[in-house]
């Protein structure tokens, strides 16, 4: 099972769509261990390239702080899990979490809508 993680210095960061570098976390679901761990920079943003990319890339879940409803769909469409609202910590230690079931997500950080005035494009 592979893992997203949009970073920025080398943590999570809440600007999906502008991250420095995504961290793909590679999970054995046997043993629950982290088997490999790559920092790849992203193609350059324009809309819609960052989810065919990351499914292109194996990816079946991404963990982030938030993203724009329609990037939510296109990384759904592509049959990848979307889990929103986590923090600006390591990306293994979130992968860890997650696996373990103790992972603390809040709110979507991009939980704008259309309709206020202010289209997220992360």
């Amino acid at each position: 099972m592979r893992y997203a993680i949009p970073t920025s210095n080398g943590l999570l960061t809440e600007h999906f769509g502008h991250c420095e570098q995504f961290a793909f976390i590679d999970i054995d679901e046997t043993t629950k261990k982290i088997i490999a761990k790559k920092m790849v920079a992203p193609p350059p943003h324009q809309p819609g390239v960052l989810p065919a990319w990351l499914a292109q890339e194996g990816t079946n879940v991404v963990i982030a702080g938030g993203m724009g409803p329609r990037a939510v769909d296109l990384l759904e469409h592509n049959k990848i899990e979307v889990i929103l609202g986590a923090t600006a910590e390591d990306p293994e230690q979130l992968v860890m979490a997650h696996i373990q079931g103790t992972l603390n997500i809040g709110n979507n950080v991009c939980g704008h809508t259309e309709g206020h005035g202010h289209s997220c494009n992360h």
